[in-house]
């Protein structure tokens, strides 16, 4: 398989302080990769950490072999790497149709923007039912949806997820997780954190266990549900 993000002994961290310490990871096209952890694990701050939101001090960051480390947020977008925020982060006064269209601000082929906006409300019926309303009037799990839908206009190789389904109701949970593995069939490359683990697990097809900013263990995903140190400290099971 085609490894589309890869981190190579990556520490980060704020002010004199490292959270993050010597994570290598792989993750390949088509693929659903989890990290799962207690809280203060690391997990948030290593993806802040790969977008470039928290400083990394060594280490390498590379999309499809190119070095990004030092690429500032803002360009790794077009670099083929999205981000989705645990904090909502769509543009409420616009409307769904005008995020999508944020979300390509930077194709000057109008053409293009047509078509993958075309293509991400094909993707997302939901989407198109609502194109004309006011983000901010959407549920939290269609707002998350939207967010999911906008990393697509610039067809980025990786996306991100920090805590999809966090403050949604349970059929939004399995939404936000159905319109992940829609992210997979398109070919993307996924890197999830999630508290709710045995969802998160169940669509993935590798799992990373956090503890103390470092991937302490590291499996295919149907191995660490059934795994006992998992099941007795992330599954609540005794």
């Amino acid at each position: 398989m085609n490894v589309v993000l890869r981190l190579e002994q990556v520490c980060a961290g704020y002010g004199g302080r490292l959270i993050v310490e010597n994570v290598d990871l792989d993750v390949h096209a088509g693929e659903i990769i989890t990290l799962i952890g207690h809280n203060g694990a690391g997990k948030s701050t290593l993806v802040r950490a790969v977008f470039n939101l928290v400083p990394i001090r060594t280490g390498r960051i590379l999309i499809n072999g190119r070095d990004v480390s030092a690429l500032p947020s803002e360009h790794l977008l077009a670099a083929g790497l999205a981000y989705v925020p645990q904090h909502r982060s769509v543009f409420p006064r616009l409307t769904v149709e005008e995020n999508l269209w944020m979300g390509g601000y930077s194709l000057r082929d109008k053409t293009l923007l047509r078509e993958r906006t075309e293509h991400v409300l094909a993707l997302f019926p939901i989407l198109r039912e609502r194109a004309s309303q006011l983000a901010g009037a959407l549920s939290g799990g269609e707002q998350r949806m939207l967010e999911i839908a906008r990393t697509l206009l610039l067809d980025p190789a990786v996306v991100m997820l920090d805590e999809p389904s966090i403050g949604l109701a349970p059929r939004m949970v399995d939404t936000v997780f159905e319109n992940v593995q829609i992210l997979r069939a398109q070919g993307k490359a996924i890197l999830m954190v999630e508290q709710n683990v045995r969802k998160a697990l169940s669509v993935s097809d590798r799992g990373c266990v956090m503890e103390q900013g470092t991937v302490r263990i590291r499996d295919q995903a149907a191995n660490l549900i059934g795994d006992e140190r998992v099941a007795r400290l992330y599954l609540g099971q005794r």
